[in-house]
This record gives structure tokens, sequence and C-alpha cells, in this order.
């Protein structure tokens, strides 16, 4: 393949281009089912509390014994993902650095998205019972490590589909991909598996019993199926970089020192790509927190069902959808740092109305779908100003910077929420964490000037 930016945007097969796509339209699976809207939502139902607490509790939502009890279970979930956050950020980085020119790229993506896939088929047997709880969260948080393992390969790969002429569109194409496959993938759960139609102990119109939550179970399962066959075209139809074009290999350990002078020399020649690569790591693990436990505040707080979860998922992604879009023009015109300032704030301040809005759920919805109004804007946005600021020929390299940084904190927002949810045993209060993160995004953001980056 040639460099970017070396060839014109006319020049560049399509077909690998919707090959890498559907990578991201497959990930919905993960990201939309299991770590947001479906799984992490079972697992911070009653089906996992101790059913004595439960009957004690005589369907009273508001019984404090119960209350707590789904709090710590969900402390759990963020406890999980707090250390599979810690596992990304020692290994990610410089698994990122040597997938570089290793001719292994497609390699590595290929088996890191099949340790995803055989995570989420794993699900399959986490039983609706209280003693499967820990099984359930170890397997999303070991999903979670090579989910992120996969990105660092997946995104480091845009400049093998792109040029520097259509690099941003190709992203924007690829992330658009993202929401309509979790948006078509959440419907047909739906349909087939969860929602209820007449009979009250089955799901969907296979008719799945509900014991022992099977029909959640066989939906996660589909999903695994549904990322595992997505994912097969950018291993066969994306040009693979050479080998030869690799820099000079050094060992494992070796490698950290390497990816410390990369850190340097951006520190010394191009100050403000490196503080906008730590801001955006700050404020994306927020998104990302955002989006693990928003179902789960969903469910606890607000009473929301695994249906209406669902239902709000769907129109969630509609929204990001549309708001993305119209979003890029903004962009063009007013510049991405203002797309992504203007959508941070918005973040923050709608975090704030569901703190005070009490179990209000109609004004949950308009909260809810408020955020995801803001959450496309700020990664498509991130997404463009990066690109701007990339050297002719460095996109990899830089855009693989941006993937690993990203996973370097991932560890933050699930770390808060378990904090303060831990300390108030008040799942809503969580939220904190959350909110708490973006405005520290936002802060390192603000001094951030749009300047291409220089390695040396």
């Amino acid at each position: 393949m040639p460099s970017p930016g070396t060839a014109p945007a006319s020049a560049v097969d399509r077909r690998p281009v919707l090959a890498w796509a559907l990578w991201d339209w497959g990930s919905a699976a993960f990201n939309a089912v299991v770590t947001t809207f479906v799984f992490s939502t079972y697992l911070a139902s009653q089906l996992f509390v101790d059913p004595a607490i439960v009957t004690a509790a005589g369907g009273d939502d508001k019984n404090p014994a119960l209350v707590r009890a789904l709090a710590d279970n969900a402390s759990l979930v963020g406890i999980a993902l707090m250390i599979a956050g810690i596992v990304v950020a020692l290994v990610a980085p410089v698994l990122g650095q040597r997938s570089d020119g290793s001719g292994r790229r497609k390699l590595w993506l290929g088996v890191n998205t099949g340790l995803v896939v055989l995570a989420m088929a794993a699900m399959v047997f986490v039983e609706a019972t209280p003693s499967y709880l820990v099984l359930g969260a170890a397997l999303i948080a070991v999903g979670n490590v090579f989910f992120e393992f996969a990105s660092v390969n997946y995104y480091a790969m845009l400049s093998q589909v792109s040029t520097r002429q259509n690099i941003g569109r190709v992203s924007g194409f690829g992330w658009g991909m993202g929401y309509v496959g979790g948006i078509v993938l959440l419907l047909l759960l739906l349909v087939l598996f969860i929602q209820s139609f007449g009979d009250p102990d089955a799901g969907g119109l296979l008719a799945v019993t509900k014991e022992g939550g099977l029909n959640i179970r066989l939906a996660v399962l589909a999903s695994a199926v549904w990322f595992g066959v997505f994912a097969i075209p950018v291993l066969l139809r994306v040009p693979e970089i050479p080998a030869q074009r690799r820099r000079v290999r050094v060992g494992f350990f070796r490698s950290y020192a390497v990816l410390w002078g990369t850190l340097r020399s951006l520190w010394r020649d191009s100050r403000p790509v490196l503080l906008f690569l730590i801001a955006s790591a700050v404020f994306r693990d927020g998104l990302t927190g955002v989006f693990t436990f928003g179902a789960i505040i969903a469910a606890q707080v607000f009473g929301f069902t695994s249906t209406q979860v669902l239902y709000f998922a769907v129109a969630a992604n509609v929204v990001a959808g549309i708001s993305t879009i119209f979003a890029g023009r903004l962009d063009d015109r007013f510049g991405p740092k203002r797309v992504i300032v203007a959508s941070l704030i918005g973040l923050i301040v709608m975090g704030g109305v569901i703190l005070v809005i009490g179990t209000s759920v109609p004004l949950f919805w308009i909260a809810g779908l408020s955020l995801g109004l803001f959450v496309g804007p700020v990664q498509s946005a991130s997404r463009s100003f990066l690109a701007r600021m990339a050297p002719e020929g460095r996109e990899g390299e830089i855009f693989g910077l941006y993937a690993t940084t990203g996973r370097a904190v991932s560890f933050l927002a699930p770390g808060l929420f378990a904090l303060f949810v831990g300390l108030t045993g008040d799942t809503r209060l969580g939220i904190l964490g959350i909110v708490a993160i973006l405005l520290a995004g936002l802060v390192l953001l603000l001094p951030v000037k749009a300047e291409a980056a220089v390695i040396r």
C-alpha cells in the first residue's frame, strides 16, 4: 500500500474500506450488547441478589437491603473493569508500538478478536444466580482486555485503507457503521430473544425460556457469532502492511524504552499533540463510563426492564448517529476543538441533571438521550482533530498512540464509579465519578492548540 497522503482519494479501493468498517459494525456486539445494554444490566439485576433479600423486600425496589445488594453487584462489575483497565494500561501501549510495521497486524487483530468472541460465547454459562456473578464480571473484564488489544491494531490499520485526503471520511464511515450495527443487532435480539410476545416466561419470537436467564445468555451467544462473522472481511480484504517496512525489532521490555523515546520527542517538539492525547484519553474514558454504567443506572435507579433498556439503547444510537453526522459540518465550519468542548459541557450538564431528577422515567429519557446527542460528536471530532495534527506519513503511528493512550487510563471511570457507589451505597451517585472524569478531560483540553506534530 502507498504511504498515506501519496495517492489521491480515488486511488483507494473501496472494498478494503468496507471490509475494515465491517469490524466496527460487528464490534457493536461487544460494546452495545455486553458492556452497555444487555449483559451488564443482566448482571446488575435482582437475579444475582440473594433470594432471601429479594423475598424480604417483597417487590419493594426501595428496600434498603435490596438497594445495597444491587449497589454491591454494580460495584463488583466496576472493580472488574478497573482491573481490566490496569492490565490494558500496562500492556496495550507496547503492543500497539510493536504491531507497527511488523507485518503481523492482521494476525494480532484476528487473535485478539477471536479471544473476545470466545469470552462472549462463554457468557452463555453465566446462569442467573448469585454464585455466577463473579464469573460474569470476570468474563466482562477479560473481554474488555482483549477488545482493547484488538482495537489498537484496528485503529492502526486506518492508514492502510485511507489517504490523507479521506482519512476523516473513512474514520467517520467506520464509526457510523458501528452505530448502525448496534441498532440492527439490538433490534434483532429484542425481537428474537428478549421481548415477550404473550408469554411472560419466554422471550422473543423464538420463545426462549427466561428461566436462569437463558434468553439473555443465548442473545449474548448470538452476538458472539455476529462479531466473529463480521470480523472476517477485514482479515481477508485489507492488505497487510509489508514486514520489511517495520522498524528495528527490539525485545518486549526494550519496547518500553522506545515508547518513552517517542513520548519525549512529542514533549520536546510537539507538546500540543501530547497534551491532546492525554486530554482525550481522560475524557474518552468518561465516555466509556457513560456507555458502561448508563444502562446499570437506568435499570437500578429508574426501574428499566431489559426490554426497556434495549428500546432506550436503540433510541440513543439513532440520536448519536444523527448528531455525529450533523456535528461533522460544525467541525468543518468552527473547528473540531470547539465541537469537543461544547459536547463535553453538554455531557457534564446532563450528567448533573440525572443526579437531581429523582426517579422520573420521562426526565431520564430526555436527559439520557441528550447524553447520546453529545457522545458521537466528541468521538468523531477527536479523530478529526488528531488527523489535522498528524504529520504526513506518520498518521498510523499517531493514531496508534491515540488508541493506546486512551486505553492506558481506562481504569479511571470504572474505579471512580465503584468508589462512589461503594462509599454511598447508591448506584445513582456513581455518575459523580463519570462527571469528574469528563470535567478533568475538558480542563486538560482547553489549553491545547491545533499544531502539526513533529516526531524525530
